[in-house]
């Protein structure tokens, strides 16, 4: 007997088109506005890094790909009460990371760039435990480019340098950072 659903169908369906679209205008219903901030610090943080314009362009993209995605999967209800736990431990690193990031850019000099590599690192194989059977290979792939990319020591170093060029990015990354922890956001 054939299995199908339409709810499947209709899942699927959001997801293809989400990931033909994720322009600004049409990912601001799963994105709000403290959240794109951040991201527009992020895109800059990776262009003066990197000084490839299309290289970080990829990057948001896929990051805002992955996040839409994850998002439609929990308003359809699609993980198990396992997979929720491991959300829940995804959720909890990542308030880790946000406030590891916010202490070491306010206390200078006390930046290391092997813990938020590790917190980074730890994050990206929640996050694919997470989605393992609900995403394809190509989004795994997107969660380990963005993840790899801004747990690279090197950007890190930079980004943390308290008399560097990122300095002013940083400062409205940790911003948004704990805009977002007292929202309960993250």
């Amino acid at each position: 007997m054939d299995h199908f659903s339409s709810k499947d169908m209709a899942l699927s369906a959001q997801k293809k088109i989400l990931s033909r679209m994720a322009t600004k205008s049409s990912v601001q219903m799963f994105i709000d506005d403290t959240t794109s901030e951040i991201l527009d610090e992020l895109y800059r943080v990776s262009k003066g890094y990197s000084g490839n314009k299309s290289e970080a362009q990829k990057v948001i993209k896929d990051l805002v790909k992955i996040a839409v995605k994850i998002g439609l999967l929990f308003r359809n209800n699609r993980f198990s009460t396992e997979e929720l736990g491991i959300a829940t431990d995804f959720k909890k690193k990542l308030h880790q990371g946000a406030m590891t990031a916010i202490s070491f850019y306010e206390v200078d000099f006390t930046f290391d760039n092997g813990v938020m590599s590790e917190l980074l690192t730890t994050c990206r194989d929640l996050l694919l435990k997470l989605v393992n059977t609900h995403l394809t290979p190509k989004s795994h792939n997107r969660i380990n480019h963005v993840f790899n990319h801004y747990s690279d020591p090197e950007l890190l170093t930079k980004l943390y340098d308290p008399s560097g060029t990122f300095r002013p990015n940083l400062t409205k990354i940790c911003k948004g950072l704990d805009k977002l922890m007292e929202d309960g956001t993250i």
